[in-house]
């Protein structure tokens, strides 16, 4: 996928009828189907059945098995309620009969109501600043990792830049905090609310658990450490664009026994609070 228009081919799904639809996947350089993928077309199905123009403000979800990436997924959508404000959708994910994933969603009627947010980082460095991930290939490919590497050469509809740029051959712990400006390619116009959260979504499972490993850095990488995402819930706030850069700020409180857990916030490069994100994943020492 090389730009937004690929993005929404892959997310938005087929109807096959009785509130099921059908989805491809797409490779990212990983050998199963990608998590970020697999919530953002459960939300597509989802979204799919509302016709009252709510709006998702959370989602919650496992992921049981990991994804063909060669079988197309069936998604299965329940209607749970459909109450005076608040509609609630359960989806489940299917391949060969096997159930490899569950989503359960809210959508809400629009109201108005009191507001606060917690503010953007201070001082952080503006992407125009940094190096994006084909800025790092272009620049240091020679000397990255084999793995790292063929990650990051594979051809994405995103833009990333992290704020903080760790050297791979410099094994020390690090701050269990990622900083990382994100931003669609191509142009991004005339997106709905629905489908810039789907959008969202796929974004959202990208960078996440790095902030697991860097306290354990001195030891651990993605090289020797085999990582999942477990479970993934989301928190939608407000209305936003795609236009100029936004922020995915993470930090995680927490690894232990084979897990690692990590929350973050997803800003405006103006500093308006769009989502939440938290998430935990499986990080087990390869043996040797």
């Amino acid at each position: 996928m090389k730009d937004t228009t690929e993005l929404l081919k892959i997310l938005t799904l087929e109807d096959v009828g009785d509130n099921n639809f059908s989805g491809v996947s797409k490779d990212i350089g990983s050998p199963n189907v990608f998590g970020g993928q697999v919530l953002a077309q459960a939300l597509n199905a989802a979204y799919r059945t509302i016709d009252n123009n709510r709006v998702l403000h959370s989602l919650h979800s496992y992921f049981l098995e990991a994804g063909n990436l060669e079988l197309p997924i069936i998604y299965n959508v329940q209607t749970i309620r459909d109450g005076g404000s608040f509609s609630t959708r359960r989806v489940t994910a299917h391949q060969n009969d096997k159930t490899i994933f569950i989503l359960a969603c809210s959508f809400h009627k629009k109201e108005d109501g009191y507001e606060h947010q917690m503010p953007i980082k201070k001082d952080l460095k503006q992407p125009e600043d940094l190096l994006s991930w084909t800025d790092m290939l272009d620049q240091f490919g020679d000397f990255l990792p084999k793995k790292m590497k063929a990650f990051l050469s594979v051809e994405r509809p995103i833009d990333f830049k992290p704020v903080q740029v760790v050297n791979p051959f410099d094994q020390k712990d690090l701050p269990p905090v990622v900083d990382v400006w994100f931003k669609l390619k191509g142009e991004p116009q005339d997106l709905t609310l629905a489908l810039k959260q789907q959008i969202l979504t796929y974004i959202s499972d990208y960078n996440i658990l790095t902030a697991c490993l860097y306290p354990n850095a001195s030891k651990a990488h993605f090289g020797n450490t085999q990582m999942a995402s477990l479970d993934h819930s989301m928190w939608f706030y407000r209305d936003f664009d795609y236009t100029d850069w936004m922020l995915f700020s993470v930090e995680s409180p927490n690894s232990f026994g084979a897990r690692g857990f990590a929350c973050g916030n997803i800003y405006t490069r103006d500093g308006k609070l769009v989502a939440s994100v938290a998430q935990e994943g499986l990080m087990r020492p390869r043996k040797e």
